[in-house]
């Protein structure tokens, strides 16, 4: 089925129309990325309006929809008010998720159509990938491992953080990129106690773990790992810490398949690292959906008691957080199947101490 058709089947009750305003909603339902839009869908018709920066890619490349440009005589408010006059709509379903108090006060006020909080219909979709956006995502990922097999050459004491992110970025987009799934996490030493630490200028150490949270983006859709290594030398308790939690996330991958609830993959995970006795330092979730965006729904966290589906595409990320001392992480994306899961990151994980 067409991403298109899907928004289509939302229209048989609560709404005769979709304001499609993110990114995101409006690649998914053309199957093709334009930086700036909104698209209108409804049953006699979908139009979506651009301006002149895209329009000639928008008619190229659309399927599906009746692309106008966007201009000073006919902004906006104007073409979406004709695609509701003509198409007869009376109620649009819009991304709450998405919209600043401004832009929804702007499209209350000037749209002839009831709005509906709709976003959680919208995107519900994207938790089950076919299997052409799985094939995108795979590739996605080999782009990132190739990545990280090339950085790990470029680890050495003496450069600062900032110095190594800006080579895995490198390394993303010279192994076929084609943007960046988010912005990377490149912290050293102590500062890898920080899951979401900053790059900045400090030194990389003989001694120290390097944890690189990284992920190409290609056509549109995301890919995810992270890689902690240690420079020049482990110590016994850098070696048990990073033990533990790769056992917890071989543990977790292993009793990840579709119909689990999601609390029920995260616990798994969780239970090794309390076992070991470092349960307070993993304070995040287990994982997280990804696809257009890098966080999406469902997850394999603690927070979700419902069944995973099959074809959902999610991290698979235990870590452990000494404050002030170092911090793990380890993670691959997996494709969850009626039996289990697929890992489709190929890059090692065992410790690998860069010399």
């Amino acid at each position: 089925m067409k991403n298109l058709e899907k928004y289509l089947s939302l229209l048989d009750g609560e709404v005769d129309g979709l304001l499609l305003t993110s990114r995101y909603s409006r690649h998914y339902g053309a199957e093709f990325d334009i930086a700036e839009g909104v698209a209108i869908v409804a049953r006699k018709g979908s139009r979506y309006f651009t301006d002149s920066r895209y329009i000639e890619s928008a008619e190229n490349n659309l399927r599906g929809f009746e692309v106008l440009e966007i201009n000073s005589s006919n902004g906006y408010y104007k073409r979406l008010n004709d695609a509701i006059a003509d198409f007869g709509i009376t109620t649009l379903g819009y991304e709450e998720h998405y919209l600043t108090a401004a832009e929804l006060m702007g499209y209350e006020k000037h749209l002839n159509a009831k709005l509906v909080p709709f976003n959680k219909q919208i995107s519900g979709f994207r938790g089950t990938k076919e299997h052409w956006e799985l094939e995108l995502m795979r590739k996605a990922q080999a782009i990132t491992d190739k990545a990280f097999a090339e950085v790990l050459t470029r680890i050495k004491p003496g450069m600062t953080e900032l110095e190594l992110q800006a080579e895995l970025i490198y390394c993303m987009y010279k192994n076929g990129g084609t943007g960046l799934a988010f912005d990377p996490i490149v912290v050293s030493g102590p500062n890898t106690s920080m899951p979401h630490g900053v790059a900045g200028e400090r030194v990389i150490r003989e001694g120290d773990f390097v944890t690189m949270d990284f992920g190409a983006s290609y056509m549109g859709y995301c890919s995810d790992m992270t890689r902690t290594v240690a420079v020049g030398f482990a110590t016994d308790e850098m070696k048990e810490v990073y033990d533990t939690v790769l056992k917890a996330q071989l543990a977790a991958i292993a009793a990840t398949k579709a119909g689990v609830p999601g609390k029920d993959i995260d616990a798994v995970a969780r239970k090794v690292i309390s076992d070991a006795g470092y349960g307070e330092y993993f304070g995040h979730g287990y994982g997280h959906s990804l696809g257009l965006e890098i966080h999406e729904n469902p997850s394999p966290s603690a927070g979700n008691p419902d069944p995973m589906p099959a074809g959902a595409v999610c991290s698979a990320e235990p870590g452990i957080y000494l404050p002030g001392k170092f911090g793990v992480r380890i993670e691959d994306v997996t494709i969850l199947t009626e039996d289990g899961c697929e890992d489709i990151t190929a890059s090692p994980k065992n410790l690998i101490i860069v010399k």
